[in-house]
């Protein structure tokens, strides 16, 4: 018998490039894979769970913007701070602007020191405002003006807050006023405040400036504390302690050169 002849076997034989192919994947169209059914189907998964997502933020009445809690305040009522924050309630919660709120609240109400916004999911906004604290007051016309331990003058009030000293700048004519202003002698009694112990703070009524190396402290009984200069605070402040327990009746102390304290008077 004879074999097949040459085009038999060409009949025959499989063409390159089979059509069969694994199960899922896709098939090429001009070079290019086409998607099966499974990738669709996660495709078109992720779409609505991305649309649905975005409908519940931005469209849906559940997390829409419907209470305003304000915590921290001590001047301030929490009336005046939600008036000035300006909260759109009604509005989807994740389109608030809160550092809008914040320097709205900051720039409009100085007593504010710091004011921490953020949303209270699903439905709130939380407003934790730190107010700031006079060390010192400034009387001008019968008003006070608050100072605050950065030297900042943030409010000012009818009636001067208990328990904190009234500054007196009697340095109007002073030599050194030519390099000390009178903010940077404000900022020197500001420090003197802040090194002084809290019980020696709210025995003090007067912080007296007259010059840059001239402060003096007025306390309650007609005492009085020669502080001189600024500098060496911490010090100053240690041997003033030691001096009022060592002689309490005394009516005079001087600080102003901590190595060779003094005091006088009963």
């Amino acid at each position: 018998m004879t074999g097949p002849t040459t085009a038999e076997k060409r009949g025959t034989r499989e063409p390159k490039g089979s059509s069969e192919r694994p199960a899922g994947t896709g098939a090429r169209d001009g070079g290019f894979r086409v998607p099966g059914p499974r990738v669709l189907l996660i495709a078109l998964v992720l779409v609505l769970v991305g649309s649905g997502t975005v409908w519940a933020l931005y469209g849906s009445s559940w997390l829409r913007l419907e209470r305003v809690s304000i915590s921290g305040t001590r001047i301030l009522t929490p009336r005046e701070v939600e008036t000035v924050a300006s909260v759109p309630v009604g509005s989807p919660l994740v389109s608030v602007d809160t550092d809008a709120i914040e320097a709205r609240l900051l720039r409009e109400l100085p007593r504010i020191d710091s004011v921490e916004v953020t949303r209270s999911w699903p439905d709130g906004i939380g407003l934790k405002v730190t107010e700031r604290k006079p060390v010192l007051v400034v009387e001008k016309g019968g008003k006070f003006t608050e100072v605050d331990s950065t030297g900042t003058r943030f409010a000012t009030v009818d009636k001067a807050p208990p328990g904190v000293p009234e500054l007196v700048l009697k340095a109007v004519s002073a030599p050194s006023l030519r390099r000390f202003d009178e903010d940077r002698l404000l900022l020197e009694a500001v420090g003197v405040t802040g090194e002084l112990p809290e019980k020696i703070v709210r025995d003090t009524r007067v912080v007296e400036i007259t010059s840059y190396d001239s402060i003096t402290l007025e306390l309650s009984g007609g005492r009085t504390v020669f502080w001189g200069s600024g500098e060496e605070g911490a010090v100053k402040a240690r041997v003033l302690t030691a001096l009022m327990k060592a002689t309490p009746k005394a009516g005079h102390f001087d600080v102003s050169a901590p190595t060779a304290p003094a005091t006088s008077g009963s």
